[in-house]
């Protein structure tokens, strides 16, 4: 089968951490070709269900503000609704009706709209800190502010506001809490660590900071660092996703506009980049992560088989002895027949023989076409 029918993603494994639109972003992934693991780093505290949010709602009715700022449309829409449920939604469409109400974009402004209210004014960037901007280029000294929120607020906007001068409350529309289920985000966090995923994509701050603080209450946050560091990419939908991860030092990447269509398109440019290309016994051969393409060939290979590849890519065309290639099996004991095994399962997935030669009680190496010899050879 050819790669390209399978799409740029074929052969990578992403995780997904997202609760919200995470059917979605896994569909694009695997229309690209790429085969996902779910596993929600969070879970949303329902509208309905928010005694926080009631009691915000009663504050702002019984205490109208100068300023209310919607942020997403879905938490809008979510904050009426629950209004309602509570018996208090015309009350709090009053008091919006009378109020200056901003948007953060388009999408925004549609649902303040569909409840018969008028925005004075929509961010044309999306962003909040033109919100931001917007009303500091007011003044907020003594003013009260209203911010609905879908999960954590944007790292300083409070602060800034509140530093102002402003009166802020916080309407928390659709906490984020730890998942009751935390078997899967555990899953993925191993996951990541055995380097059985080629990228992990996070959609809010709130997530990945859920994913790392899940990794350190298992004692594991330090391995999972490392494979971040080095190994498993951390694509973000935004700058402001990435923050937690950053301040771990990990190196994150996120396409310019901040949506999901664009991270997969991300995706499909930097896993490809990432992965080992070599000229082996007159084949073009790409060392993906749960597959190889010989010749745009796609062609998956057990995990077993791919532990072995990747100890031969290391050192292209030089000797890996069956000791180091059995060290490199995963839960191998110490038979070096499981080296012998796994190789004739790789050698049989990869349709291509010749590709590794035995090198007779020394062990394995790949056929490194002889003009390539020089490029890969290591220094030293």
């Amino acid at each position: 089968m050819d790669a390209h029918q399978h799409g740029p993603l074929a052969g990578f494994t992403i995780g997904v951490t997202a609760v919200r639109r995470a059917d979605e972003l896994g569909a694009l992934l695997q229309r690209r070709g790429g085969a996902v693991v779910h596993a929600p780093a969070l879970r949303i505290v329902r509208p309905a269900d928010d005694t926080e949010l009631l009691s915000a709602t009663k504050e702002l009715i019984d205490r109208v503000p100068d300023v209310v700022v919607a942020t997403t449309a879905i938490g809008f829409r979510g904050w009426i609704g629950a209004a309602e449920g509570w018996g208090h939604g015309e009350e709090l469409l009053s008091c919006l009706r009378g109020v200056e109400l901003l948007a953060r974009g388009p999408e925004v402004k549609g649902a303040v709209r569909a409840v018969g209210l008028t925005e004075t004014w929509s961010a044309g960037s999306e962003s909040m800190a033109e919100v931001l901007d917007r009303l500091l280029g007011e003044g907020v000294e003594g003013r009260r502010i209203a911010l609905q929120l879908h999960g954590e607020p944007v790292p300083g906007f409070v602060e800034a506001l509140r530093a102002g001068g402003a009166d802020v409350v916080v309407v928390p529309v659709h906490r984020w809490i730890p998942p009751e289920d935390l078997a899967p985000v555990d899953r993925l966090i191993d996951a990541t660590v055995a380097r059985a995923l080629d990228a992990v994509t996070f959609t809010s701050a709130p997530a990945a900071a859920s994913f790392l603080s899940r990794a350190g209450e298992r004692g594991r946050l330090p391995e999972l660092l490392a494979a971040l560091h080095h190994d498993v990419l951390a694509a973000c939908v935004g700058p402001v996703t990435a923050l937690p991860l950053q301040a771990r030092g990990i190196d994150t990447v996120h396409p310019d506009r901040f949506r999901l269509g664009p991270l997969v398109q991300l995706l499909c440019t930097e896993l490809p980049g990432r992965a080992r290309t070599l000229p082996v016994a007159g084949h073009r051969v790409e060392v993906r992560g749960h597959a190889v393409l010989v010749d745009g060939d796609l062609r998956p290979v057990p995990p077993a088989g791919m532990a072995l590849l990747h100890a031969l890519t290391r050192r292209p065309g030089w000797v890996v002895s069956r000791a180091d290639l059995l060290r490199a099996l995963p839960g191998s004991g110490r038979d070096e027949h499981a080296v012998e095994s796994a190789m004739a399962r790789l050698r049989s997935a990869l349709g291509a023989p010749k590709l590794i030669h035995t090198v007779v009680k020394r062990g394995y190496r790949l056929a490194l076409d002889p003009s390539a010899e020089s490029t890969w050879r290591p220094r030293g």
